[in-house]
């Protein structure tokens, strides 16, 4: 049985899009950077440590969990969740007309064996005026979301170029995460649910 070890309902959603059943386990894993640690290094190593904890916390043999973990950097300095609009606005001024990127690492655990994949999307954000951001922050949107912004969500309007992942910005790349499937005898059937016929 496939599970995600995530609550996230973004990450559920894109996982859903592979047409294969899962169950979701939540886990609790402390996010913090060592102080030595790469930016991918770290993301690396959140993604395992859920993977990991969602094993444990399932406790079933023939059980693979996928843990993910995204994050936004910016000069080597990782944008994570803001602790509050102020701070969501400093990160919003930050990557305003700069080019950022966004790493998004996916680990497969099974019983006994582990697989994992790391993708680096580069975005450009448009020069944001104050307002916009105030705006933006007063909507609610950036809580809960590294960067302080949601691709999928009113963020889409902000960028003026992205070169890799989409999926991997919203928090789970799916074209590696299928290919980590395959690999442990899983065949994603992203089309199983469309009608030849319409």
């Amino acid at each position: 049985m496939l599970h995600l070890a995530s609550q996230s309902p973004r990450r559920r959603d894109l996982l859903a899009r592979l047409g294969l059943p899962f169950g979701q386990v939540d886990v609790d894993v402390p996010e913090h950077r060592a102080p030595a640690e790469s930016a991918s290094d770290y993301v690396r190593r959140v993604a395992g440590d859920k993977a990991r904890a969602g094993f444990r916390a399932v406790a079933r043999d023939d059980a693979l969990v996928i843990g993910a973990d995204t994050e936004v950097v910016l000069d080597g300095v990782v944008f994570g969740k803001p602790r509050d609009a102020a701070d969501a606005v400093r990160m919003l001024e930050a990557l305003s007309g700069r080019t950022h990127q966004v790493i998004s690492s996916v680990v497969l655990v099974g019983s006994e064996r582990e697989r994992d994949a790391t993708v680096v999307t580069e975005v450009t954000f448009d020069t944001l005026d104050a307002d916009t951001i105030a705006a933006y922050v007063a909507g609610g949107e950036p809580h809960g979301k590294a960067g302080a912004y949601a691709i999928q969500g009113g963020a889409e309007l902000f960028v003026v170029r992205m070169a890799g992942s989409h999926s991997g910005v919203i928090g789970l790349p799916l074209q590696q995460t299928a290919a980590l499937l395959r690999a442990f005898g899983l065949e994603p059937r992203p089309f199983a649910a469309l009608d030849d016929g319409a």
